[in-house]
């Protein structure tokens, strides 16, 4: 009687595998990594130039060439982007300069799934601006421009260091964007 028990329960076993190995093998999918940043914390940036703004403490604020007075680079070491700002004085070509920004990000389009525009309008401290959010595989998933129409144009983008994976990059470019509106939004000019 002992041997049928354990006859059967070795027969029930080598059954019990034979049918669990019947179905289709489906691969198991691969694990996305979940990327958290810091909470920024902004600090207001002053220098030479007529303009101030916030920018996060978790960026590093850097001269971007020396024959471009008020070129600047937020740098995002650990996120391996940079945001570029670029600044020109407005006299007679307001036009030119907005048409060279919105072919910035136009040549973007052959690369896009998709790019959105937000107009900036802050009356009170007379910014004025576009706000252009990028999706799919471009090299730039953020740029803006603002001006005051009169004196002052400034124009930012941000590019990664890597080969642009849109999926990969998304958290990144997203936290990214929340501080490049808030830069929009706390951006002054200096008379």
């Amino acid at each position: 009687m002992k041997n049928t028990i354990v006859r059967c329960s070795i027969l029930g076993s080598i059954l019990l595998l034979i049918c669990s190995c019947a179905g289709e093998v489906i691969p198991k999918p691969k694990g996305m990594l979940r990327l958290s940043y810091p909470e920024p914390k902004y600090i207001e940036v002053t220098s030479p130039c007529p303009y101030t703004f916030e920018k996060n403490e978790f960026s590093e604020l850097k001269r971007a060439r020396r024959n471009r007075k008020c070129w600047y680079n937020l740098e995002y070491k650990k996120l391996k982007a940079t945001m570029y700002l670029s600044y020109y004085r407005v006299d007679n070509n307001l036009d030119s300069l907005l048409r060279d920004a919105q072919n910035l990000t136009q040549e973007h389009v052959v690369k896009a799934d998709g790019i959105i525009q937000g107009p900036f309008v802050d009356e009170k401290n007379k910014v004025f601006g576009m706000f252009y959010e990028v999706s799919g595989d471009a090299a730039s998933q953020s740029q803006f421009y603002l001006t005051d129409s009169t004196r002052h144009f400034l124009v930012g983008s941000i590019y990664f260091e890597v080969k642009p994976n849109y999926d990969s990059i998304l958290p990144a470019a997203d936290y990214l964007r929340n501080d490049m509106r808030h830069l929009m939004e706390t951006l002054r000019w200096v008379e």
